[in-house]
């Protein structure tokens, strides 16, 4: 399989194209409990990179203080090993840098949030 990078796609994603639709939507499955939005239309993934048998995975929450941010690492654990091959491993990295801004979430999402 070879490696793609995709910038069409929300987020910056590096592995096999077979991947990228199913890992699109694990994700997308992943709703952020306070705006009932997908943690991709919110813009809360940064980079999503296959390489070597593991799925590098960065996100961040819309604040630090988020108090759901456990809730939401365990979702996104969750459907990303529902769409792995079996022996992939998961390395998910909670990121504050850069600081999510509005200006990240969909337009779908901004629409939705009257914006």
């Amino acid at each position: 399989m070879a490696a793609i990078t995709d910038d069409s796609a929300p987020y910056p994603y590096d592995g096999p194209h077979a991947l990228q639709g199913p890992i699109q939507q694990a994700l997308t499955r992943v709703v952020d409990p306070e705006l009932s939005l997908s943690v991709v239309d919110v813009g809360l993934i940064y980079s999503v990179r296959v390489a070597d048998g593991v799925a590098h995975v960065e996100l961040t929450m819309t604040s630090p203080a988020c108090p759901l941010s456990e809730v939401v690492l365990d979702d996104v654990r969750t459907e990303m090993r529902k769409v792995l091959p079996a022996g992939h491993g998961l390395d998910i990295q909670l990121v504050w840098e850069p600081p999510w801004e509005p200006a990240r979430m969909s337009a779908k999402a901004r629409h939705l949030m009257g914006w």
